[in-house]
């Protein structure tokens, strides 16, 4: 932190004499930019948030256009309120997936987080699975969303 030293004298300017005491008065440093992208890093950021985003908004439109089969699927697995499940998680896909194509990291990183964090442990557990071949494919789709929540948390520290 810069330091900026005045005296009282040069604020009151009728004090005088052993009332000239310095004070430092703490500044901050001036803020510098950051350096632009090439056009390389711009071009992968682009295509990063194109493929990030359009995942999941593609996966929120499926909960829509295919809704009697992802309501079944969620009744099979013992979700509450399976109509409101597919309907919500499909809303928060959508919208998550647009705000990362739109370059709103933050809000679109808040909401696919939100999705996976509920819908992972619910639908992808593995641990209650006894057919092998099964619980391959949830084991795989378990990690598959933790990956992506941690892909999520990427595009939240992202300054642009």
């Amino acid at each position: 932190m810069a330091l900026k030293f005045r005296t009282r004298a040069a604020r009151r300017p009728e004090l005088t004499g052993r009332e000239h005491e310095v004070r430092a008065v703490a500044s901050p440093r001036p803020r510098h930019s950051e350096p632009a992208m090439s056009s390389l890093e711009r071009a992968a950021q682009l295509a990063g948030r194109v493929i990030f985003g359009g995942y999941f908004l593609f996966s929120g439109i499926h909960h829509f256009a295919d809704r009697d089969m992802m309501i079944g699927y969620a009744r099979s697995k013992g979700v509450r309120y399976p109509e409101a499940a597919v309907l919500g998680t499909g809303a928060l896909l959508v919208l998550g997936g647009l705000s990362l194509l739109a370059g709103r990291q933050k809000a679109g990183a808040g909401l696919v987080t939100t999705f996976l964090t509920g819908v992972t442990p619910m639908m992808h557990d593995y641990w209650n699975v006894t057919d092998p071949g099964q619980r391959m494919n949830e084991t795989i789709n378990f990690g598959k969303n933790i990956a992506l929540i941690g892909g999520a948390a990427f595009a939240a520290a992202s300054r642009t």
